[in-house]
């Protein structure tokens, strides 16, 4: 994606995170320097929770954070204490990545075109890697949450099994694309 693209997707992911976390669990998170990286590939210790997205872009989204920042978010989520990383974490943990990555896709279909997601698919340990064979970068939005680390980030393609361009992705922002003009 080029420098523009990513300050979209940025604003996307910043915006649906804030509303997600600040509603759903009363803390405000606060947004770090947004990065790219190549082949999600950096090591974990703690939870990963990916989710897919298909239409005309296609793609991956990501929440990963630590077992610890997990069994906080969780029992913030569930309003119950989680103490360890189990189903009713893993359960939590999916669920909040599917909340804030529906509403980065809500918030970005409007440039990308109609998008679906799928379900989501949680995993914990430690010294572990995820990697995408796509060789794409991603865009990283790191988040302090309660005084810890959470990261969310996407990687989005164009299908190539879709026609259609995506004007809004093609052409620098402008005040009146922005609704401004």
């Amino acid at each position: 994606m080029s420098e523009v693209d990513q300050r979209r997707v940025v604003r996307a992911l910043s915006g649906a995170t804030r509303e997600v976390f600040s509603t759903m669990l009363g803390v405000t998170p606060e947004p770090g320097e947004a990065f790219t990286e190549r082949d999600n590939a950096s090591q974990v210790d703690g939870v990963v929770s990916l989710i897919g997205m298909a239409g005309r872009w296609v793609g991956t989204g990501s929440l990963s954070c630590s077992a610890e920042t997990a069994c906080d978010l969780s029992s913030r989520l569930l309003m119950n204490e989680c103490r360890t990383v189990g189903e009713e974490v893993l359960d939590a943990f999916g669920e909040l990545t599917n909340m804030v990555l529906g509403g980065f896709k809500n918030s970005i279909e409007e440039c990308l075109g109609p998008m679906g997601l799928t379900i989501p698919t949680v995993i914990c340990g430690t010294q572990f890697r995820a990697h995408s064979t796509s060789g794409q970068e991603w865009t990283v939005v790191p988040f302090r949450v309660a005084g810890q680390r959470l990261d969310v980030k996407v990687c989005l393609t164009p299908n190539p099994r879709q026609a259609g361009g995506t004007p809004c992705l093609d052409q620098p922002e402008t005040a009146a694309s922005e609704g401004r003009g």
